[in-house]
Order: C-alpha cells, then structure tokens, then sequence
C-alpha cells in the first residue's frame, strides 16, 4: 500500500465476518468466539430447534445469523502507506463456521 486514503475491505461470504479488534492477546478472540456461539449456539443445540436452514450442518445456519449481526466491511484509514490501525488494533477475518473455508476479501484502496 502506497500513499494516502481510505481502504475499504469487505468479505465476499456470508458466514463470516471482519473485525477490527485487540491484536495482543490471543484471549480476546476466544472470549469473543466463546461469547458468540453462548449468544447463538448450533443448530443442534434445543434452544435452536426452531431453525430451519439445517442441511449444511449444525454450524451453518448460526454462521449466517452471527454474520447477519457483525460487520462484513471496514473502512481504515491509510497515511503515508500505513493502516492508521490503534496500538493493540488488528484486523480480523472471524470464520462462524466449525471448519475453515476458503475466504475471499475484496480490497479497494481510495
């Protein structure tokens, strides 16, 4: 990245998200992750028995509606060629589902 501007990000998927979140300790993503699935647990959990989007396993339908409540875009801004990201900031792809997915962002830089 050269220059000055505004990177916007946004993640061509729909059971995943991007986050700008604490990058310097590792416990903030688990406790986030941990909050997310208390927040909404698996299809197969009981309290989800009303779900109804279920053939791509117990992890897909919760995937969507956690994307459907977090950003799937940011906006950072760039100077001098740098992402004027906070101290502890860093960027995160958070993955909703069980198992890793292939993950595409689109970056444009303006």
């Amino acid at each position: 990245m050269r220059g000055t501007g505004l990177l916007t990000l946004f993640v061509r998927h729909t059971s995943c998200s991007l986050l700008v979140q604490e990058n310097a300790d590792p416990d903030v993503v688990r406790d986030l992750q941990a909050f997310a699935r208390r927040l909404v647990p698996p299809a197969d959990d009981p309290t989800m028995a009303w779900l109804r989007h279920t053939v791509e396993g117990p992890d897909d339908m919760p995937a969507h509606i956690k994307a459907a409540l977090l950003p799937v875009s940011l906006s950072i801004p760039v100077r001098d060629g740098r992402l004027a990201l906070g101290t502890w900031q860093g960027i995160y792809l958070w993955e909703h589902r069980d198992r890793p997915h292939r993950r595409r962002i689109a970056a444009h830089l303006a």
